[in-house]
């Protein structure tokens, strides 16, 4: 069956947006870019069926509906981008009211300060 994987770029402090809606603190650059893109090739009844039936891993984004999907458990793997910046607050990368367990599978540091953390949701 193929993963799910939820990917996000997120400041240090872990928003997508801050508190204007305002991202542009994460756009990344041309390195970081092409490993996203590259990692990018790769509703919870509808969800569950597109895993089973997929031949590839299927990824999700936005914090809301990888919100959704982290909740009923459809989520796999996360792929998390955290920028050297701290908004203070605004649009949260991960939702504040589930507990998850999650395993470090991978790391890689850019340039631009960015770290990329590989996680497999464990429980």
């Amino acid at each position: 069956m193929a993963k799910l994987i939820y990917s996000t770029i997120a400041s240090l402090d872990g928003y997508v947006a801050d508190r204007d809606g305002n991202f542009e603190w994460g756009v990344p650059d041309e390195e970081e870019h092409l490993f996203v893109n590259d990692l990018e090739r790769l509703e919870p009844a509808a969800v569950a069926r597109m895993k089973a039936a997929a031949t590839r891993d299927l990824a999700i984004g936005g914090p809301a509906l990888a919100a959704e999907a982290l909740r009923a458990g459809l989520v796999d793997e996360c792929h998390l981008f955290l920028a050297p910046v701290v908004v203070g607050g605004g649009t949260p990368a991960l939702p504040g009211d589930i507990h998850l367990g999650l395993e470090l599978l991978d790391e890689r540091r850019f340039g631009n300060g960015v770290v990329h953390l590989h996680y497999r949701v464990v429980g």
